[in-house]
């Protein structure tokens, strides 16, 4: 009896494995599509003679991120390498190395949000090498701080303030800690040449409004497994986070289409702005606060880069910054405020350490991306030649345009 009842107990347990590990290998699969997202949403923004290196950049450093993160990264943050033999790693259906991959797909995520603001006239080879100690590094550094304990920092949050610093699936760590990043980045570089003529601000309009959309479209869609999946279990799978995705998404899309007077880079990115501000509190939050803090992103992408681009010499090419960078660190300060159980959420969650943890992001993220970018630009430089930019990048670095006539 008791040995029947030992072999059921190792098939539930071995199915519940093998289900997990389905469950995390298709939010990895999932959150790997949206650099597809990530490629479109730079194609259809662009110029077209920029277009082929949007697409080289955000392949190029997926394939960068990973041995980063392989070699380095998850070593800073988790303290796990993978250098037993195979059979030892294959053990136990592998779900630890499928977590990896889910892991990666966000850490992979930080120089595809750079990649958009840095755009149209950035050196190639500089940047791969910023992409690797970012991912390498500076990421998982945060990372590891936040979603592994290290250094004590969540500890001392939650003996200060009764609750650590709560981010279910990345507004700050991912999103807030790349559009930062990306900041100092589209600073070094400087204005693309053209932007300002007889003395004002000029815009460069879309060059492929669908494929822009793409992107959008592609990002919105995977978005689901960045959330949902941030359970990283079946048995942690939220029906509230799926909804609070969606209602941060519509909030989104709705406020960028009112402030947006209708612009379709605004209201496309609209449902973008919407989801990385719920990342954080999505397992907390009541739907309607959701749909509220979607909103307010959506505004806050609009205004701030309505400003960016017109009063401004920060030349973020697809809003990278207010989008992930402050859209982010609104999301890490949202869950402080509707997780709580007086705005209808499930509580659990400190105000102060939101901020605190926040703040805590967006720090590394500058001090670190200072280092990176400002050491790369005196040893190498950043940027094309004018002459380079003048051509575009698909020429000067790729030799090839989108468009090869005959």
């Amino acid at each position: 009896m008791d040995h029947n009842l030992s072999q059921v107990q190792g098939a539930v347990q071995t199915l519940t494995q093998s289900s997990d590990t389905l469950f995390l290998l298709l939010g990895a699969i999932m959150v790997f599509l949206m650099h597809a997202g990530f490629a479109f949403l730079e194609v259809g923004t662009v110029r077209k003679k920029n277009q082929v290196n949007a697409l080289v950049k955000i392949l190029v450093d997926f394939g960068v991120s990973t041995i980063a993160y392989f070699f380095i990264g998850y070593w800073i943050a988790y303290h796990t390498t993978f250098f037993s033999g195979a059979e030892v790693l294959a053990a136990g259906n592998g779900y630890a190395l499928v977590k990896f991959f889910f892991l990666l797909t966000f850490a992979a995520a930080i120089p595809a949000i750079v990649s958009g603001g840095i755009a149209e006239r950035a050196r190639f080879h500089p940047i791969m090498i910023a992409t690797f100690f970012t991912v390498g590094v500076i990421y998982p550094f945060f990372e590891g701080m936040i979603w592994n304990g290290n250094f004590q920092f969540q500890n001392w949050l939650e003996s200060q303030f009764g609750h650590p610093f709560h981010d279910f699936a990345g507004s700050v760590v991912v999103h807030a800690v790349g559009g930062w990043i990306a900041l100092v980045a589209v600073i070094f570089l400087g204005m693309r040449k053209g932007r300002i003529r007889a003395g004002k601000h000029t815009n460069f309009a879309p060059s492929n409004i669908p494929f822009l959309a793409l992107g959008a479209w592609i990002l919105s869609v995977g978005w689901f497994g960045f959330n949902v999946m941030s359970a990283q279990n079946l048995n942690g799978i939220s029906g509230l986070v799926a909804m609070n995705s969606l209602m941060a998404m519509v909030g989104g899309i709705l406020a960028a289409f009112i402030v947006g007077k209708n612009d379709p880079g605004f209201i496309h990115n609209g449902p973008l702005a919407g989801l990385v501000a719920v990342c954080a509190g999505s397992d907390l939050m009541h739907p309607l606060g959701a749909l509220v803090t979607g909103a307010i992103a959506g505004v806050l992408f609009v205004w701030v880069f309505t400003w960016l681009q017109n009063k401004t010499h920060i030349d973020d090419v697809l809003g990278v910054w207010p989008l992930h960078g402050l859209c982010g660190a609104w999301g890490g300060i949202a869950a402080g405020i509707f997780g709580q159980q007086s705005f209808g959420g499930i509580g659990g969650v400190s105000f102060i350490a939101q901020l605190l943890g926040t703040i805590a992001g967006i720090l590394v993220a500058l001090l670190g991306a200072l280092i990176v970018y400002g050491s790369l630009q005196k040893i190498t430089g950043l940027r094309l030649s004018e002459e380079e930019e003048f051509n575009g990048a698909d020429l000067s670095i790729h030799k090839i345009s989108t468009i090869n006539e005959e």
